[in-house]
């Protein structure tokens, strides 16, 4: 789209929410423009503010000023970043930052900013962290601005800085991880001089939060096509620094390819998990599954063993694959609850392996549901995009196994809550029966009579009880 295209076009988009505050500005003699992803995306084409409500704007008015001009037009305001020129407000369900010029410099160190506010739009754009970021549409005339050949790089489909990589990456390492995220969120290519700055520099992200490296890994997973970039990130070593155990899967493939290769495949699961995800029934795209199929072999390094008979193993993978996924996401400060589920999945992912060699019993299958409790769903994507083998027969094998384990799954249910199995006999009936009083010896009463209920399915009150007191003859001291 061309310039005057885009400017009429978000300018009519946008009029009702961004027209009153144009006018306020232009009435006081400050400057107004939008910056950032809508700019971008209206050359592209993409626009969408159906699903894109957060709105970027630079000024030339300071911040006190900033604050006056809004008053009475936005429905909250927010002060967080005022020190670094930035005032926050909502309007009409519109989330808006607006900036005052930089002109400021970083220290290098902690990437703390040196602020200093500046006069000039063209400078201030040569400050955003790529061409295709630093394009802005006036909107107090309208006047398009795009000193960099940001809609240039567009058309080219590449990714470059305004000025040397090497300063804008300097003043702040977060551009090296936005760069391969707006390759798989943009489908964009990498400027060589680009790329390899981003190379040199990638051991600069140690110097960002925790907080912040997972917010860009967030984003590029939940991106359409996660690939191109976490290739990117490996390939600059990026991935070195802030996901280690992903370059890790890169495991070295013997001359015979007994194994596959780790990292491709998990990629592939990845793939096939993002395909599956509308099983799910959520409103986008889900962190969850997608971390646990990116990270889900994470342990096959550390087990790799090369047996007798020339063939490779990774037993118990699973289990170091949970430890390390916890150790790895608690460093990047997810939710605990993110971390847990991540995990569990991991752990879990190999059960399905037992059924699909066998018949399982009830007992297995009960089993299966409680251990994965409300990730069952999550389970079954993972458990099904996990099949990457290249054997078309193999592979209709595996779907059928696990669609009759979903069949057995179903028809248990039909008869029993296989989501909230619990001892036929709870807590307060086993003092009752027993004539204990609270303490472990009721716990594991409780635990048995649990295991009893996953073996044989629900029992008759009376028969429960007769079980009851059969295994308390045997295990307690009375």
């Amino acid at each position: 789209m061309k310039p005057p295209e885009v400017s009429a076009q978000l300018r009519a988009v946008l009029d009702p929410i961004t027209g009153p505050l144009a006018t306020r500005f232009a009435e006081a003699g400050h400057e107004l423009a939008l910056v950032g992803g809508p700019v971008r995306d209206a050359v592209r084409g993409t626009l969408d503010l159906s699903d894109e409500h957060d709105l970027d704007m630079t000024t030339s008015a300071r911040p006190e000023q900033v604050l006056e001009l809004i008053e009475g037009y936005a429905d909250a305001v927010w002060t967080i970043g005022i020190e670094f020129g930035t005032v926050g407000l909502m309007r009409e369900g519109f989330q808006i930052e607006i900036t005052t010029y930089r002109a400021d410099r970083y220290d290098r160190i902690s990437r703390n900013p040196q602020v200093a506010f500046g006069d000039s739009l063209h400078d201030d754009l040569s400050r955003r962290d790529f061409t295709v970021n630093a394009m802005a549409v006036s909107l107090i005339d309208g006047q398009f601005h795009d000193p960099y050949d940001g809609i240039g790089d567009l058309e080219r489909g590449v990714l470059r800085t305004p000025g040397s990589p090497e300063e804008s990456f300097a003043d702040d390492p977060l551009r090296i991880f936005r760069l391969v995220r707006f390759v798989a969120q943009l489908g964009m290519q990498i400027d060589p001089a680009t790329a390899a700055a981003a190379e040199q520099m990638a051991g600069e992200l140690s110097r960002i939060t925790p907080e912040r490296i997972q917010g860009e890994l967030s984003k590029l997973i939940l991106t359409a096509d996660p690939r191109p970039g976490l290739d990117a990130m490996v390939q600059l070593g990026i991935a070195d620094v802030v996901l280690p155990e992903l370059s890790g899967l890169r495991l070295e493939i013997d001359e015979h390819h007994r194994h596959k290769d780790v990292y491709a495949h998990s990629l592939t699961v990845l793939k096939q998990a993002i395909d599956l995800e509308p099983r799910l029934g959520m409103d986008g795209p889900d962190l969850v599954v997608r971390l646990a199929a990116l990270l889900h072999d994470i342990g096959k390094p550390a087990t790799r063993k090369h047996e007798a008979n020339g063939g490779v193993s990774f037993h118990h993978h699973e289990v170091v694959g949970a430890k390390l996924v916890r150790k790895r996401l608690r460093a990047l400060r997810y939710p605990k609850s993110v971390i847990e589920d991540v995990a569990a999945l991991t752990f879990l992912h190999l059960r399905f392996h037992g059924f699909s060699e066998g018949h399982w019993t009830d007992s297995a299958v009960r089993r299966y549901v409680t251990d994965a409790g409300p990730l069952l769903e999550r389970l079954h994507v993972l458990v099904r995009s996990d099949s990457t083998t290249r054997n078309r027969r193999r592979a209709q094998w595996l779907s059928q196994a696990y669609d009759d384990l979903e069949a057995r799954i179903a028809a248990l249910q039909e008869k029993e809550d296989l989501q909230a199995v619990r001892p036929d006999l709870d807590g307060n009936a086993i003092m009752q029966i027993l004539g204990l009083k609270p303490g472990p010896e009721v716990g594991k009463a409780w635990s048995y009579l649990k295991e009893l209920r996953l073996e044989r399915g629900p029992l008759e009150h009376d028969e429960a009880v007769a079980e009851l007191k059969t295994w308390a003859a045997e295990n307690l001291d009375r």
